[in-house]
């Protein structure tokens, strides 16, 4: 892992984050002896439930560091951008913060900004590029600093990390892994960026013409559709996770159909019966193993949940839900 220079520990750098991906480069940035003159995140949310307002990584950091802390509805407002000004910071470091900076926001820095993203850019430009990367099937991605523009995204280059994408992990489990890796790349792209005099371009531009998005996620997203192949269903399920999910539901003759979660699966070496439509499910009943039938291949669903139920291991679902031949799933 590099080392920040001198040079580079004279800057101050304002950090702009809000999600958990932010925390591993904001923590080895405080932990370099960077000057952090301020810390931009979200406002915080309320949520009336027993479980009180949702996470806030990037502020529960701040506050146990007792940095202190900027959080305007808008980064972009003249005030914000005057409040960022009054602290003179030499470059904004900006990362899973979930606002877009204007030309006005960016130019108060004289360095610019530097933006942590969690794909190997151009590919997956968007808030959720983890997830697309694996629900796209890919065997790798990585991470990416650039120098940043207006355009989502779209800045130069200046420091990247591939990472393989392992069989059978989560989105969410990448996105960790991602986050750690991350740290690497920020770091040397700071010292990067503390040499730099402006006068000449910096980083490499990207291609625009190899640009793929990534946009943020909805409930939707999670609806299985058997119609796909099993490997595509199996990316599906697995990029889903932690939110928002991937969904089918059972149909029975008998029993109205029930919402089933789909929490951990794996295609089947297991030879499809050309008869089996897509959805169709076939059940081990020796081995209390249940597959589904998709476009292509079979399915194997090893732990699923159903609708107001917790979380439960196949056998223990068949053992309260016997399913007849005619038993199928879909996506509604």
């Amino acid at each position: 892992m590099p080392d920040l220079d001198n040079k580079a520990k004279e800057m101050r750098i304002i950090l702009m984050g809000t999600g958990p991906f932010a925390v591993p480069s904001f923590e080895a940035i405080r932990q370099a002896g960077m000057e952090i003159p301020l810390v931009v995140t979200r406002p915080a949310l309320t949520k009336k439930s027993r479980s009180g307002p949702p996470p806030a990584p990037v502020r529960e950091w701040a506050e146990a560091h007792q940095l202190p802390l900027f959080d305007p509805p808008s980064i972009n407002d003249p005030a914000a951008i005057e409040t960022i000004r009054s602290h003179s910071p030499d470059i904004l470091f900006v990362c899973d913060y979930g606002q877009i900076l204007s030309d006005q926001a960016l130019a108060v820095a004289p360095k610019g900004g530097l933006n942590l993203h969690g794909s190997l850019l151009p590919a997956y430009r968007g808030a959720a590029p983890v997830q697309w990367a694996m629900r796209k099937g890919e065997s790798e991605t990585g991470v990416s600093i650039i120098h940043m523009t207006p355009r989502l995204d779209g800045g130069p280059v200046v420091a990247q990390r591939p990472l393989k994408i392992q069989d059978h992990e989560t989105a969410g489990e990448l996105e960790h892994r991602l986050a750690e890796d991350g740290v690497a790349a920020t770091l040397a792209a700071l010292k990067q960026l503390a040499g730099w005099d402006g006068m000449e371009p910096i980083g490499v531009p990207q291609d625009n013409s190899k640009a793929s998005r990534a946009p943020r996620l909805q409930k939707k997203d999670g609806a299985i559709d058997w119609s796909q192949s099993a490997a595509q269903v199996d990316f599906q399920i697995r990029s889903m996770q932690p939110w928002p999910t991937a969904f089918t539901f059972l149909h029975r003759s008998d029993k109205p159909a029930v919402r089933i979660t789909v929490l951990k699966a794996a295609p089947s070496n297991q030879t499809r019966a050309s008869n089996l439509q897509a959805g169709q499910i076939v059940v081990d009943e020796e081995n209390s193993d249940l597959f589904v039938a998709c476009g292509t291949g079979l399915l194997q669903i090893d732990q699923l949940q159903p609708a107001g139920k917790k979380p439960m291991a196949v056998a223990d679902f068949l053992r309260g839900h016997p399913l007849s031949a005619e038993a199928r799933f879909s996506g509604q």
